[in-house]
């Protein structure tokens, strides 16, 4: 006799089995509904936006740990973790010239430990790096975002370098994470560690992205005027969204396989 299946995988593989436009169309009600949670029980949306870096920083504390204490870097990307220290320390910058504040020191603490990663994996644990697997190009990612910027920056006050660099790393951070994505697509197994830091950035964008579209709806689309005219305040939103759907599709296998007691994530062809 075979034992009933639960109803959280009676689901997933309801929705497994639907069309990509029904697919896509879930996924689009689940984020407005978790939109109206969040607005409901988080009064004050700049919240999110810490508890996005905070997320950010749970996933590289897994990260530290699993090069510590497993002594390997198999499965991670040093390409995906030298493009996000690039954006970090673009903003970085942008944030001592522009508007000093708390995400400064976030910002900072969170690229030295990127930087401590990336020595980690060229140097102490070369040996288990599969290089041959992080064959997603830097310039592949980063020269198209340096392009976008040139032509869609903000319009404000500020230095017109600086509003280049601005655009600059808020795309670069929208695409920071294929190269790790490419990884994972041509090993098909993710380690637990790796899975649950991919799983801590896609949670954290969400994050981003909610807090960037709650502002803007509590604001009744006044936030998109103060960040300038032209293309710059829609793309600022488009970034946030595509960070998000970039992760969303690993983020629902992480789900199921979580509560499926598997410990090592199994992704299906075509996944990310």
């Amino acid at each position: 006799m075979k034992a009933p299946r639960s109803p959280i995988h009676a689901v997933s593989t309801w929705v497994r089995r639907q069309p990509p436009k029904v697919k896509a169309f879930l996924a689009v009600v689940a984020g407005m509904s978790a939109l109206v949670v969040l607005r409901a029980i988080v009064h004050d949306h700049d919240n999110l936006f810490v508890a996005a870096e905070a997320v950010h920083a749970i996933g590289i504390a897994v990260l530290i740990y699993k090069l510590m204490k497993e002594k390997t870097c198999a499965g991670l990307s040093l390409k995906s973790q030298e493009l996000t220290a690039l954006f970090l320390a673009v903003r970085l910058y942008c944030s001592f010239v522009m508007e000093y504040d708390i995400h400064t020191l976030l910002d900072l603490a969170t690229l030295a430990t990127t930087l401590w990663v990336i020595y980690m994996i060229r140097f102490n644990l070369k040996s288990s790096y599969m290089e041959d697997k992080d064959n997603c190009a830097i310039y592949y990612v980063a020269i198209p975002c340096a392009v976008l910027a040139l032509l869609i920056h903000p319009s404000t006050s500020h230095h017109f370098i600086n509003r280049i660099f601005w655009a600059f790393c808020v795309f670069l951070e929208a695409v920071s994470v294929l190269p790790q994505l490419r990884v994972m697509q041509n090993t098909k197994i993710v380690e637990p560690f790796t899975a649950h830091y991919v799983f801590a950035l896609g949670v954290a964008r969400f994050l981003s992205c909610a807090h960037w579209v709650l502002q803007v709806l509590d604001s009744r689309g006044h936030l998109l005027v103060a960040l300038g005219h032209g293309l710059w305040p829609s793309m600022v939103l488009i970034s946030e969204i595509v960070q998000t759907f970039i992760l969303a599709d690993f983020c629902y296998y992480y789900v199921k396989s979580v509560f499926g007691g598997q410990l090592v994530l199994r992704l299906p062809s075509g996944v990310v």
